[in-house]
């Protein structure tokens, strides 16, 4: 692809030069003879001027920032093909060096012919050098955009990576604290969270994943917490709209209900944990909120939100709004998201 593109400036800056020239010469009356040996002859020793400076001048001196010398070796050689030039001219004097001015014609002298080609070569080696640095501008521009995308990606794994162990971390809390109180639940809570970690660990792996799926996902983790805490676990789950082929980032969702149920009260109908997702075609609204448990903290905690919120920068740069409102008494969490 490097290639390609140089190769595709190079045709786009030839053709614009060879187009206006001859937009230039067109009406100027030269004969077929002149026009071949200005083009085929002298346009070949300006092309090799313009490439010994684009492929061999800048890259030895200008990129090692050599300006001095590199200024002295442009002035000598500019200096060698001028008067190489005007050697050819003598071979062909009628076709370069006469010029004819309201019908009178003139044979330019060396160092009027000198002077000219000179300029004439300062330009070529202008236009390589702009060719040049425009090219690596954009080429480092792509660069860098790839590294940033290999940084983005590298930095998306890592916190994906710190989903599936913390919430492994809080499930297993959950289930070892029903098989210390020898509940008749626990098998069906390491059945929820099989199931559970099955999606997580086979079916999330795309980069975004039906929002039906989710959404079943989520209601497994709430299934396994109402297991864990029996008729103590009190959730208001309601889903509002069409469920239909609605994509969403896998994994999203679920650190708002895990610190819900964390950190929250949900003992009775009045303190019920609200959870609420309203769907349409192309957004989605997610509301969650609890009382707030003041006698149990998680002094380790806090890796879920900031993990969530990195994830909705990368995944959804300006496409949601994330509010959080952390009060006396509850805790709300309001997320608003363009699927």
């Amino acid at each position: 692809m490097k290639k390609g593109f140089q190769i595709f400036w190079h045709i786009f800056i030839w053709l614009s030069l060879i187009s206006f020239i001859l937009f230039a010469i067109r009406n100027s009356g030269m004969s077929v003879h002149t026009v071949l040996v200005l083009f085929a002859l002298y346009g070949a020793i300006n092309i090799s001027l313009f490439y010994l400076n684009y492929l061999v001048l800048i890259p030895r001196f200008l990129n090692s920032k050599n300006y001095a010398l590199y200024a002295a070796t442009v002035l000598i050689i500019v200096i060698a093909y001028g008067q190489a030039k005007y050697g050819i001219a003598l071979i062909f004097p009628n076709d370069v060096l006469v010029r004819s001015s309201n019908g009178i014609s003139a044979v330019m002298s060396f160092w009027q012919y000198f002077v000219s080609t000179t300029v004439t070569g300062l330009m070529f080696i202008f236009l390589s050098i702009v060719l040049k640095f425009s090219i690596d501008w954009f080429l480092n521009e792509r660069i860098q955009r790839d590294l940033e995308n290999q940084r983005l990606t590298a930095e998306l794994a890592f916190l994906k990576s710190q989903i599936n162990p913390h919430f492994l971390f809080n499930s297993l809390n959950s289930i070892y604290s029903l098989a210390y109180q020898k509940s008749e639940n626990t098998p069906g809570a390491i059945l929820k969270l099989s199931e559970i970690m099955r999606y997580m660990l086979y079916e999330s792996n795309d980069n975004k994943v039906a929002l039906e799926k989710e959404l079943l996902y989520l209601q497994n983790y709430i299934d396994l917490q109402k297991i864990r805490f029996g008729k103590k676990a009190f959730i208001d789950f309601k889903i509002e709209g069409e469920v239909g082929d609605q994509r969403i980032v896998p994994l999203l969702l679920i650190a708002f209900i895990e610190n819900a149920f964390k950190h929250g009260v949900a003992s009775d109908a009045a303190t019920a944990i609200k959870l609420l997702i309203k769907i349409d075609a192309t957004s989605l609204y997610f509301f969650i909120q609890n009382k707030k448990h003041t006698d149990n903290r998680d002094a380790s905690g806090g890796i879920g939100l900031s993990n969530v919120k990195r994830r909705l920068d990368l995944l959804y740069p300006r496409k949601y709004s994330l509010e959080i409102r952390d009060e006396i008494d509850t805790y709300t969490c309001e997320l608003s998201l363009v699927l």
